[in-house]
């Protein structure tokens, strides 16, 4: 028996607050920015809704697929999205902040050097070792072949384990 629309539209709603911070999280790695990472899970899940009766029973390989290549697509377009038209700043004295910058400078360092991977390295390292998918999972997030998933791994990992900037960081000394 087809679930009615409103039992559909309560499974997505619990999906989406399950689950909406576990793929916010892929969007923001594959983006490394919060305000695209959010309009690229919207698009995800405004693009799945319509299809939700026949998802819901496995519905995040699926999402995960769209985020994917819906990312994809905003790369090949090179969207940038909205730009900022005024300051945010008014003027007034900003609070004190407590200082994160050594905190997060070699998760800043990753990302920045992820981000110089190409798009389709930059996904698998993201569904990869970031979200912890398996190689198939990975592939079937991609639509690719179990063995290109390995092949681009590996390229990504091996680019990034030559990175001057990450031996000098992991090691303390670039060679």
């Amino acid at each position: 028996m087809s679930p009615t629309a409103e039992e559909a539209k309560v499974t997505f709603d619990a999906f989406v607050t399950t689950r909406g911070p576990t793929l916010l999280r892929t969007a923001f790695l594959l983006t490394r920015d919060w305000g695209k990472a959010e309009d690229l899970l919207q698009t995800a899940l405004a693009k799945a809704y319509p299809r939700w009766k026949q998802i819901e029973e496995f519905p995040e390989p699926y999402v995960r697929r769209i985020l994917v290549t819906s990312y994809a697509t905003w790369w090949r377009r090179r969207w940038r999205h909205e730009l900022p038209s005024g300051d945010f700043w008014d003027g007034e004295r900003l609070p004190a902040v407590e200082d994160f910058a050594e905190r997060y400078a070699t998760r800043a360092l990753v990302l920045r050097l992820i981000g110089e991977l190409s798009p389709a390295q930059q996904a698998v390292v993201v569904l990869r070792y970031y979200e912890g998918l398996s190689v198939a999972e990975t592939a079937y997030c991609l639509n690719r072949s179990v063995d290109t998933v390995k092949t681009q791994s590996s390229r990504a990992l091996a680019k990034l384990r030559a990175h001057p900037e990450l031996l000098k960081a992991f090691t303390g000394a670039a060679s």
